[in-house]
């Protein structure tokens, strides 16, 4: 999968900077040719719930935010994204405090 099509897929402006945090990302993210596609289309269905995928700006990981504006669309996003993990065997840190988690890799 090329890097500038990850971008946009993912709603970035394909630059020298945006490039070469991705590439670090990739880099950091176990098993990525295994979980990019998911993760893309992990993104796809977020959408609808003003979630999504995303470049961490603090660590070299993919994020997964979920910004669902009602408490029982958080948990039904949480179990989303708790299930498509389990499904593509992917591990999740939770951010303390948040509904974030950063995509380690595959397990």
């Amino acid at each position: 999968m090329e890097k500038q099509a990850i971008l946009t897929q993912l709603g970035y402006s394909v630059t020298p900077k945006s490039e070469a945090q991705l590439e670090c990302v990739i880099n950091n993210t176990i098993g990525f040719e295994h979980v990019g596609k998911h993760l893309l289309a992990l993104h796809d269905a977020l959408k609808v719930h003003h979630s999504f995928v995303a470049l961490s700006s603090n660590k070299d990981y993919f994020k997964i935010k979920n910004e669902a504006t009602s408490a029982d669309l958080i948990d039904e996003v949480n179990d989303m994204i708790s299930k498509w993990a389990a499904k593509y065997k992917v591990t999740l840190e939770k951010v303390p405090h948040k509904n974030t988690y950063y995509v380690i890799g595959y397990k």
